[in-house]
């Protein structure tokens, strides 16, 4: 069974925004980089690269359905933010739109009967439910930190060994 039209679009549009989220967050790693908070930087310098796992993912799915991947143009991302905490809210908003995405996704597949594609979604609304599990925790614990220079110092180093924790995996 070949993916329809609508969905092998649908498919093409996520791999844009799979693509444009990992531009986001390295965008987010340069603020962290220019804040002298590398451990931060580094972090999202590896969720960056996770997001580009994921558009690989999907680009993969559309090929073996036969249909055929289309890049599309994806916009600079913002590039400044108000402080860490700013950071920390715009995750945690983005992460909830690119579930609405995914979730948009998987109704499209049922409507369509496309079980090849409702199961394959399957693996990026666990991601998801992830996803918005770590940026509310990294939302909560920079809030915590308020405006104490300590507190984000301590936070750098912990966000250093998520991300080369991550870079193991």
């Amino acid at each position: 069974m070949t993916l329809s039209d609508t969905m092998r679009d649908s498919l093409n549009d996520q791999v844009k925004w799979e693509l444009w989220s990992g531009y986001y967050y390295l965008s987010m790693a340069t603020y962290f980089y220019e804040k002298n908070l590398p451990g931060f930087a580094k972090y999202w310098t590896v969720h960056a690269a996770e997001e580009q796992e994921h558009a690989m993912k999907i680009f993969k799915h559309i090929v073996e359905r036969g249909g055929r991947v289309t890049l599309q143009t994806i916009e600079q991302p913002q590039t400044d933010w108000n402080s860490p905490l700013h950071v920390a809210e715009e995750v945690v908003e983005h992460e909830r739109k690119v579930t609405g995405m995914i979730n948009n996704l998987v109704t499209m597949a049922k409507s369509e009967n496309d079980y090849a594609t409702e199961v394959f979604l399957q693996w990026f609304i666990d991601e998801q439910v992830e996803e918005e599990e770590g940026a509310e925790k990294v939302y909560n614990q920079v809030k915590l930190a308020g405006d104490s220079g300590t507190a984000l110092l301590m936070l750098d180093i912990e966000f250093a060994k998520k991300a080369a924790a991550k870079e193991e995996d």
